[in-house]
């Protein structure tokens, strides 16, 4: 979900009053909502979903509890991965002890994937793979949380994943003129959190069949990334809320049947309305289109 999305969700949120929709609206932002401190900052929906804390409803209470505890979990650990950043000592480029050479040159080639891999959540580490390969460790950290989302429930052979994941990442940089800027690090959280959605296989699945290809995918809105029932969730509400706005609409007509009694004009405009009992006529608002009056008869 984008911000106009998150906000407009919000928006309905707070007008809600029964348990019900307010549960269907928390669980479309739990979805939908990709966090970042900037994010959270700029729609501040984190401080309308808490308004839900102590709610009657335990179901509801709850979800809000689990939100905020992971929207937080997530903000604190980009806080805790900037400041490493900022601490980091700069490696020079150059500089690779026997060592680490010799640790490299140990690790397995990407190629067909292990069956130890499926015993438990598959990243590079765990698949053999080094994704060490530019001399920028944020590109590098970028990679690996690619081919860590990717591989999500997937046996697909871990060289076809890194080989999307490093397509993936390379679009990005090359859209941002080969920079590694907030732009670029922004994109690739929205792009990996979306990834990452457990309740979004299908997607996982179109980028390593090939059903999406990497360059497209950089160029998809997350309202596009949204899994299926989420998209068919919002396409509801967005309809409801049309309808909910027509029906609220006056319908009224301009006529020269009623006079003003205020400036004498003509140019009256109308609604009628069931105002009383069903065997009572109808009671009919008027307003000058000249000056404005009001009034009512039956």
């Amino acid at each position: 979900m984008d911000v106009k999305e998150i906000k407009s969700t919000v928006s309905n949120l707070e007008k809600s009053t029964d348990n019900e929709t307010i549960l269907k609206l928390l669980n479309i932002l739990n979805d939908g909502v990709q966090p970042s401190e900037k994010l959270l900052r700029e729609t501040k929906v984190g401080v309308a979903v808490n308004k839900y804390r102590s709610n009657s409803s335990s179901e509801i209470s709850n979800l809000v509890k689990k939100m905020i505890r992971k929207w937080k979990e997530v903000v604190q650990s980009e806080k805790s991965m900037k400041k490493l950043k900022e601490n980091a000592p700069a490696a020079p480029a150059s500089s690779a002890s026997p060592a680490s050479v010799g640790a490299d040159s140990k690790r397995p080639e990407a190629g067909s994937t292990n069956s130890k891999f499926h015993n438990g959540p598959r990243n590079p580490k765990t698949d053999g793979v080094n994704t060490a390969i530019y001399e920028n460790t944020t590109r590098n950290g970028s990679l690996s949380a690619l081919y860590t989302a990717l591989a999500i429930e997937r046996d697909d052979d871990s060289k076809k994943i890194l080989n999307v994941a490093k397509e993936i990442e390379t679009e990005v940089y090359k859209a941002e003129y080969s920079q590694v800027n907030d732009s670029y690090r922004n994109k690739l959280r929205t792009f990996t959190m979306n990834l990452r959605n457990k309740r979004n296989p299908e997607l996982r699945g179109r980028l390593l069949e090939g059903t999406i290809t990497p360059q497209a995918f950089t160029k998809m809105t997350p309202n596009e990334m949204a899994p299926e029932a989420l998209k068919q969730e919002i396409e509801k509400l967005n309809k409801q809320n049309l309808f909910d706005a027509q029906g609220a609409t006056e319908k009224r007509a301009v006529t020269d049947r009623f006079t003003c009694g205020k400036c004498k004009h003509k140019k009256v405009s109308y609604y009628q309305m069931q105002t009383r009992s069903a065997d009572e006529p109808l009671t009919t608002f008027c307003t000058c289109e000249n000056c404005g009056n009001r009034w009512k008869f039956s």
